[in-house]
């Protein structure tokens, strides 16, 4: 990773960071119902399980100590099902957490950063979905980041 891609990431992280604390620590920030809170704790949660079982299945497509390339496909997990409607499940699963932390917070700043990271997301995705199409003849028909959509 080139020097500057760190500066880069650690001032929209900590950019973000600062200014969606800024506004949950705000004496007027008026806080969710606790239902609001486990139950987009509870997407959250597994949204980050799902991203985690979609990158062990990635890992575990080539065989240690090869370049093979394969198509990924889900597994015996559950949570990689999503595999057979997107290319990059991993990326939706990400937006999936930050709109669940989104909806967790109630904050303004944490969809702009879901949003931001959304965006830079699809643009990964779509680039990969095109690759996985021109490398292998007969790629399955999927979407890029979004089932059904994009």
């Amino acid at each position: 990773m080139p020097v500057f891609n760190l500066f880069k990431n650690c001032g929209y992280y900590w950019g973000f960071t600062a200014y969606v604390a800024y506004h949950v620590n705000h004496p007027l920030f008026t806080a969710p119902s606790d239902l609001q809170v486990y139950s987009s704790l509870a997407a959250f949660v597994m949204c980050e399980l799902g991203n985690f079982s979609i990158h062990v299945a990635l890992r575990n497509l080539r065989p240690p100590g090869t370049k093979e390339r394969k198509i990924p496909y889900p597994d015996s997990n559950p949570l990689t099902l999503l595999f057979n409607a997107v290319s990059c499940p991993n990326y939706t699963y990400e937006f999936g957490t930050w709109l669940a932390f989104t909806i967790m917070t109630q904050c303004l700043p944490a969809g702009m950063f879901a949003l931001c990271g959304f965006y830079q997301m699809a643009v990964w995705a779509m680039g990969k979905h095109r690759n996985y199409k021109k490398e292998f003849k007969n790629y399955p028909r999927r979407k890029a980041i979004i089932p059904f959509l994009l």
